[in-house]
């Protein structure tokens, strides 16, 4: 597992939802189309993460999914539990 995923996986046990669902949201709220520390603020204010969590998430909601699995790899957005169940 990536440290990527990490940061995913410690986002989802801090703020209850699943990194779909956070990209989700931020579909919602037109966030896709903005810059990272826009989507960071976001994350910080109304969903309590910290900085690094935040970060991560931006990026994959800024950059989408197929730029960050270049990167580091396949990426589980459906969450932890759908993996528990595997």
């Amino acid at each position: 597992m990536s440290g990527f995923q990490t940061y995913l996986d410690n986002a989802e046990r801090k703020a209850g939802l699943t990194p779909q669902q956070f990209l989700d949201l931020a579909a919602e709220k037109g966030l896709t189309h903005c810059r990272a520390g826009e989507v960071i603020a976001w994350l910080k204010t109304e969903h309590g993460l910290g900085h690094g969590h935040a970060a991560n998430l931006a990026q994959l909601v800024v950059k989408g999914r197929e730029a960050i699995e270049a990167k580091h790899g396949e990426l589980h957005l459906d969450g932890l539990a759908a993996r528990q169940d595997r």
